[in-house]
């Protein structure tokens, strides 16, 4: 599932592949919001993402679905 972060003052989004589950990673956004923890993702390879909760602009939480190859309907 790809997750785009926006940081707070800085021009480029983080975008990372990640196995974690949209409602986990919703939940780890919501608690870093509330209590201003770290934001901290782990991405397919095994290597972790940490944002300050406070910096956070925006998450976009992609599906858990992946695109389809070849012909079909």
């Amino acid at each position: 599932m790809e997750i785009r972060i926006g940081v707070q003052h800085v021009a480029r989004e983080v975008v990372l592949e990640s196995e974690q589950s949209p409602e986990e990673v919703r939940k780890l956004v919501e608690t870093a919001l509330e209590k201003g923890t770290p934001l901290v993702l782990a991405d397919e390879r095994g290597h972790h993402v940490v944002i300050p909760g406070s910096e956070l602009g925006y998450v976009d939480i992609g599906s858990e679905q992946r695109g389809r190859v070849g012909f079909g309907g």
